[in-house]
């Protein structure tokens, strides 16, 4: 499997691939194809990797800046320089689910996210899965119309996000 950054060729197969993995899902809201689009298109994405082996794209993660607000702060989340991402639209292709590529990506975006100097990583999802990777329920952080239990995160340099309410990029409102 080769793990490389997401390209314009790329669309459509990326397309494909979260369409596949979101479909049926009772998390999914049918609008993830649409997020992955504008996150592309707008250059929402600060990470934006693809999977792939011999029989073609297996997989997508995204990264995207976010935005923290509390009372009497706001944190912007560029990515760089202290600010915190969330992980997301995260697309394995069903036939390829459960085999490591979901933790390749994972992994392979913490690390430019890294390099790149960001505190952080949060993420909308399963506990048991996520928590594999680090992920853990930081206190007072909310993400509106999301139950607390499903807003995760993972510090890169120790110190969890600070309370408050995520605003995520605006690609995540297409449909």
């Amino acid at each position: 499997m080769i793990l490389r950054d997401q390209t314009d060729a790329d669309r459509d197969a990326v397309r494909a691939v979260v369409t596949a993995a979101y479909r049926g899902l009772p998390i999914a809201s049918g609008t993830e194809p649409a997020i992955m689009d504008a996150l592309w298109a707008s250059g929402g994405a600060i990470v934006a990797l693809v999977a792939e082996d011999f029989s073609g794209l297996v997989g997508q993660a995204a990264f995207s800046a976010v935005q923290i607000f509390g009372p009497g702060f706001r944190i912007n989340g560029n990515g760089t320089n202290g600010g915190w991402v969330a992980l997301g639209p995260l697309s394995v292709r069903p036939d390829r689910q459960r085999a490591g590529v979901g933790t390749a990506l994972i992994q392979e975006g913490f690390s430019r996210l890294k390099a790149r100097g960001a505190a952080g990583c949060l993420v909308v999802g399963d506990p048991a899965y996520y928590g594999r990777h680090g992920f853990r329920r930081p206190a007072g952080l909310h993400v509106p119309g999301v139950p607390d239990r499903y807003v995760l995160a993972v510090p890169f340099r120790g110190s969890p996000p600070p309370a408050g309410t995520v605003e995520y990029h605006e690609a995540f409102s297409a449909t």
